[in-house]
């Protein structure tokens, strides 16, 4: 609509129901129109005038009419939308372009506004022109009714009569409120990912971003928390979260200056990326997602994990299956029988997909390392001489689906594929190309449609060949490590990691409308790829390439502040482990994987009867718990991270019928005291049957098959042995339990 009718806008903006407020504000003037966006639990208000820039008012919990209505008066803060670089210089821009005259200033005002309706969520539009050019910024908040979620993402059109350049373009910008606020972030590296780190923000820049141009999650994350009220809390304080959903190089800024705040924004790395913009062309920026809770970081996660469940994790409502996977087992040495084997042994423990890891391809060369065949798609029947559809058929036999690993963006020096197309590759113009992982990978070049069309051929191919296929294991163990494109012409060479990302979704948007039902997994060596922006064209993403359960702990408790457990694939693997060689027990090992979707990454060949009987017992009480776990609210408990010697998680079911309750031991000393642990999420009013799962004691608990009320578990919890009663030569140091909880009835 244009903005020429200020009462209808009034009249909306007093539909908003709810609470209280968060730390951004701003003055409304008698001529102001504040226009109010609402969640179940959340309000955004902004002050929208035609001629003027928009303005921040409100966010935070949901306002009442009364307080909407006088918003305006009660607040005292003067902070844009969406600031533009130019004639406010020395303060931080969300945007910034140099006109087709060479012009690198920008002021922007209000020429219109719209509202969407879709049922699921209402989507305000805020166009804006510059005032002396023809260049147009609009910015989109889209609000979704049943979650506490709203999206914010912007949008440029150049209708100037030359080219521009977008120097800066963020997704959205949002002013916080200066006190004793904390940051929550993730960082990491390969085979130690998502870990957490909680710290005060002080004056400065924090700057927390990616470059790898293929994989963004290794290193750090695009998902952050504020935690408004003091150090952060799992249950109390008003906290703002915000995750980018974006799959490529990305900037979030926290720029505490001498205002009265610390400004936030986040989007795409501007770094060598600027991006030319032809007449009468336009970008979109990918969305910002924003939460408030008033009642800690567990209730910003669950606003998260329920909306990504719902909204962006392809096949949020199913049930995740249970498989085998054969990387650890096997490595490379695949063949028919070894693999038939394997499938033979997951499915008499009750699991229900076997998936055929890296080594499986290869034609002139092949794929007994690393160093060769990436690209050369075809069965090695030297090693399969049955093929793909043989070990399908086997599969089917036993009752059980059948996956395999590709990795379709990459390809080797040492590859027919390389070999008939050496400029497929991102390759810097005049220069030799950078190689990867075991001296020869290459990446790709995704930016390039022909590519593009092969890359989506891999796919094609194997499932035209095989429909039978359940699952795909999607890797990327390559960074871009030089820039340059053969495709891209010379003055867009700063295109590429944006435009290789358009073209990974575009690959992805095609594989998912020919194939809906398929099931696949983002690997990106390990967790590269544990982003909202490829999420939803895939189903999971594999958390680390470490396996080690303790180490998985403090991974895992990182992710889940941002993503369901669904989504976090989890193996059940060998000891020693793989990668820190640490000798956990199998008891262990099964408690810290069913907090996630639970998996094997394993060869069963080397286990003897008795593990594989308590791993058929796990996979079958995981099927009972499956549903409160993937699809229940996470409640965390006694953090890793804080070293009181243990760790604590419950899953509750959204009924509160059902309950998981996790506890691990992580420190082991003699004469130690660990804290007890009072549960959470449960109904008071309820009364809750206890069982443990995966007991391994020589005598249960006290407590087995009792009925407790929710009041007392929440208020008390439960007393929890440190060490686990059985025979002396079967003693280990580690401790873990997992308990059930059903509702008893009256």
């Amino acid at each position: 609509m244009e903005l020429n009718d200020r009462n209808p806008w009034q009249r909306k903006a007093a539909r908003a129901w709810g609470i209280l407020c968060l730390a951004v504000c701003l003055p409304v003037g008698s001529e102001a129109r504040n226009v109010c966006l609402s969640t179940p639990n959340t309000s955004l208000v902004l002050d929208v005038e035609q001629g003027e820039e928009p303005k921040y008012v409100y966010y935070g919990r949901s306002l009442s009419p009364l307080d909407v209505e006088n918003i305006g008066y009660v607040r005292n803060c003067d902070q844009p939308a969406y600031p533009a670089y130019g004639l406010d210089c020395p303060h931080e821009a969300a945007f910034a372009v140099r006109h087709s005259d060479g012009n690198l200033s920008t002021q922007l005002e209000v020429c219109a506004m719209e509202e969407k309706d879709t049922g699921e969520a209402r989507t305000l539009s805020i166009r804006m022109k510059d005032k002396v050019y023809d260049f147009y910024v609009t910015l989109y908040y889209k609000a979704y009714r049943d979650v506490d979620i709203i999206e914010a993402w912007s949008s440029f059109r150049n209708e100037e009569k030359g080219e521009v350049v977008l120097g800066q373009f963020a997704s959205a910008y949002l002013p916080v409120r200066r006190g004793d606020v904390w940051l929550s972030r993730l960082y990491g590296a390969w085979a130690n990912e998502a870990r957490l780190v909680q710290e005060p923000l002080r004056p400065g820049m924090e700057v927390i971003q990616n470059k790898d141009g293929v994989r963004n999650s290794h290193t750090a994350h695009a998902e952050v928390m504020f935690s408004l009220d003091g150090r952060p809390q799992e249950d109390n304080g008003r906290v703002i979260g915000a995750a980018l959903c974006y799959g490529g190089n990305y900037k979030l800024r926290v720029n505490t200056d001498e205002s009265e705040y610390h400004h936030f924004f986040a989007g795409i790395n501007e770094d060598r990326s600027s991006w030319h913009l032809g007449r009468g062309e336009d970008f979109t920026t990918p969305p910002l997602a924003l939460t408030f809770s008033s009642e800690g970081l567990g209730q910003a996660s669950r606003n998260f994990h329920r909306w990504g469940r719902k909204y962006k994790l392809a096949h949020g409502d199913r049930e995740r299956k249970i498989l085998l996977n054969s990387w650890e087992g096997v490595y490379f040495k695949i063949n028919e029988e070894g693999m038939e084997a394997m499938m033979s042994d997951i499915a008499a423990m009750g699991g229900e997909l076997f998936v055929m890891d890296d080594g499986w391809f290869g034609g002139k060369y092949p794929r007994n390392s690393d160093k060769t065949s990436l690209g050369d798609w075809v069965t090695d029947r030297r090693k399969l001489p049955g093929g793909v559809g043989k070990l399908l058929r086997e599969a089917e036999k036993r009752g059980i689906k059948f996956g395999i690993w590709i990795e379709p963006e990459m390809t080797n020096t040492r590859s027919e594929l390389y070999e008939k197309h050496p400029d497929w590759i991102v390759q810097a113009p005049g220069r030799e190309p950078v190689t990867g992982r075991g001296g020869t990978q290459l990446v790709l070049d995704l930016s390039n449609p022909d590519v593009q069309d092969y890359v989506f051929g891999v796919v094609d191919s194997l499932m035209t060949k095989y429909p039978g296929i359940d699952y795909i294991k999607w890797d990327a163990n390559m960074g871009i490590l030089n820039h340059g494109s053969h495709y891209l012409e010379g003055n867009r060479q700063s295109h590429l990691y944006i435009a290789y990302h358009r073209g990974f979704e575009a690959v992805c948007r095609r594989i998912r409308e020919k194939y809906p039902d398929l099931t696949l997994q983002a690997c990106a060596q390990g967790g590269g790829r544990a982003n909202y922006g490829v999420l939803p064209y895939f189903d999971e993403f594999w958390v680390s390439d470490n396996t080690d359960a303790l180490q998985r702990i403090y991974m895992q408790w990182g992710t889940s502040y941002f993503f369901p457990a669904m989504a976090m694939a989890s193996h059940i693997s060998a000891a020693p482990n793989h990668q820190t060689f640490r000798t956990v027990p199998l008891k262990f090992r099964i408690d810290v994987v069913m907090s996630g979707r639970l998996g094997m990454e394993i060869q069963p060949k080397d286990m003897t009867e008795e593990e594989k009987e308590m791993c058929r017992r796990a996979i079958a009480d995981y099927k009972t718990i499956r549903p409160v776990v993937q699809k229940g609210d996470l409640y965390r408990l006694l953090s890793p991270y804080e070293g009181l010697g243990a760790a604590s998680l419950m899953y509750v079911s959204q009924d509160k019928a059902e309950a998981v309750f996790y506890w691990w031991k992580t420190e082991h000393f003699m004469n130690q005291h660990l804290p007890r642990v009072r549960m959470s999420g449960l109904d008071a009013e309820k009364n809750y049957r206890i069982r443990e799962l995966n007991r391994i004691d020589n005598q249960p608990l006290p407590y087995e098959g009792k009925v407790v009320s929710g009041a007392f578990l929440m208020a008390n919890g439960l007393e929890l042995p440190y060490v686990h009663q059985v025979e002396r030569n079967r003693k280990n140091a580690y401790s873990s339990r997992v308990i059930y909880l059903e509702d008893a009835g009256d």
